[in-house]
């Protein structure tokens, strides 16, 4: 599994923690700096899926 996939995973956990305190104490900042760390780990997920699939083909 690629770095990119784990960092990612960690990083959209994080936007949604943010997210959800961001919606429970009205903080509107909050909540969209979590929306913004979702989307950065979402991408950065597919990259690092991506480099797996390269990795994988290349030894097949």
């Amino acid at each position: 599994m690629d770095k990119d996939r784990i960092q990612g995973s960690a990083n959209q956990a994080k936007g949604a923690i943010k997210e959800g305190v961001g919606k429970l104490t009205g903080d509107a900042k909050l909540q969209a700096e979590g929306a913004m760390d979702k989307a950065k780990g979402k991408v950065q997920n597919a990259v690092g899926g991506a480099k797996d699939a390269i990795r994988d083909a290349a030894k097949n």
